[in-house]
């Protein structure tokens, strides 16, 4: 009795284990089961050309269809529109409300310029290259500056060939079945390939009509006043003499962290980054501009433009800024030195914006173009919002608003405030 006792015991036991056993490897199969999924990958790979190949492509060539805007000037009867990483179209604008995409110029890597009389300065990845534009439709390489900007950055271990040109970027997208626990990461893109830069796409300035500097929209990263190209990169203000039109390099000044844009007004340049809004003098030392005052908010990013009474600041979230606020900032100048908030009014996600007399442009994301009467900053009032269309920048004057979305270039006739209406859209290609 006492052996079969004992035999029941160790019977009981096996039974025990084998249970636990079963009951964990089918668990351990639900959860394999349930982690096992698919994940889709989307990465880039780059496309090389040499220096020689490269700057022998910088000519007008037959238009080709807009795929990203960005950065735009406008000079007389000329759009040149940035079309990011890829180069500039030329458009002709003498009839507003028919447009004429009339030719494209290639610059690998481009995403600023700045125009000034029959010149035109652009970048070339870390270059600055100098075209002649007398004849749009014929332009000619003027010069180079080599290495004045700083590297791109890329995502995930990528790094550049110092020896090649980036010329374009191809998209490939894979699906693959993980279990739990695999590497499910994928790789961050944007509408600018892998890049990590504030792009960036405007170059901005005060000019009237007829000036010989072009004007642009209120995400710039170049300016021009007088004899001088101002640029600006993550820390620092560039400044080139380019009194023979042919840039020289004058110095480089340390600005804050994660500098993103750059707006001239009369003898100050205002320069927006994501801690806030710094005000350079340029009256006395154009070639070593010296800050004079700022105005400091949360982390942002911030394009701004001024007037001179007050300055305008947009902060959006998203990208590279890691901020929250999505607000416009109204502040007190003060005779550009002790810069004052006046009112903060929320907004969507605004980035670029205009001013043309006490009509303020403001480009709000997914949610259209915002057009107010600012003729009290204490009280913008809210003159038509354009909707269905993801707004980038504006530039507004002579009664037309230009502006850079999603899905093309838009003009928007204001003459009339009661009664604004679209001119014209160049649309992006099917791409």
């Amino acid at each position: 009795m006492k052996n079969t006792s004992i035999m029941k015991k160790v019977i009981s036991v096996c039974n025990a284990i084998c249970t636990l056993f079963l009951f964990t490897f089918f668990l351990s199969s639900c959860v394999k089961d349930q982690c096992k999924g698919s994940y889709t990958y989307s990465y880039y790979t780059a496309v090389y050309e040499t220096t020689a190949q490269v700057r022998s492509n910088i000519k007008s060539s037959a238009p080709q269809p807009i795929e990203n805007p960005g950065k735009i000037v406008i000079l007389n009867n000329f759009i040149f529109l940035n079309d990011v990483d890829k180069g500039v179209h030329v458009i002709d604008n003498s009839n507003p409300a028919s447009p004429k995409n009339v030719a494209f110029i290639s610059i690998p890597g481009n995403m600023d310029l700045a125009i000034k009389g029959n010149t035109l300065y652009a970048d070339l990845y870390t270059d600055l290259v100098t075209l002649g534009i007398s004849d749009p439709m014929n332009v000619v390489v003027k010069n180079y500056n080599r290495g004045v900007f700083p590297y791109r950055n890329y995502g995930y271990g990528f790094y550049g060939d110092t020896t090649k040109i980036i010329t374009q970027w191809i998209r490939k997208d894979t699906t693959i079945s993980q279990p739990c626990g695999g590497d499910q990461r994928v790789l961050y893109t944007t509408n600018n390939p892998a890049i990590y830069m504030a792009a960036t796409p405007q170059s901005y300035s005060s000019s009237n009509a007829g000036s010989p500097i072009g004007q642009g929209g209120s995400m710039a990263r170049f300016a021009l006043v007088n004899n001088y190209l101002y640029t600006v990169d993550d820390n620092y203000l560039n400044v080139f003499n380019i009194s023979h039109n042919i840039p020289t390099f004058s110095d480089k000044v340390l600005v804050d962290y994660h500098v993103e844009t750059i707006y001239p007004f009369e003898d100050k340049l205002f320069i927006g980054s994501n801690n806030g809004m710094f005000i350079y003098d340029i009256q006395s030392s154009p070639e070593s501009p010296v800050k004079s005052g700022e105005f400091t908010h949360a982390r942002s990013c911030d394009p701004v433009i001024a007037d001179g009474q007050y300055a305008f600041i947009t902060l959006h979230s998203g990208t590279t800024c890691l901020g929250y606020n999505n607000e416009l900032d109204v502040v007190k100048l003060n005779n550009f030195i002790d810069a004052s908030l006046v009112k903060v009014y929320n907004l969507t996600s605004p980035q670029g914006l205009s001013k043309d007399g006490n009509i303020l442009f403001i480009c709000d994301g997914k949610d259209g173009l915002k057009i107010f009467n600012a003729s009290d900053v204490s009280n913008l009032r809210l003159i038509k919002q354009i909707k269905n269309l993801e707004t980038y920048d504006v530039i507004a004057r002579n009664n037309v608003a230009l502006v850079v979305a999603k899905d093309g270039l838009y003009q928007f006739d204001y003459s009339n405030t009661n009664n604004i209406h679209l001119l014209s859209k160049i649309g992006l290609s099917n791409k």
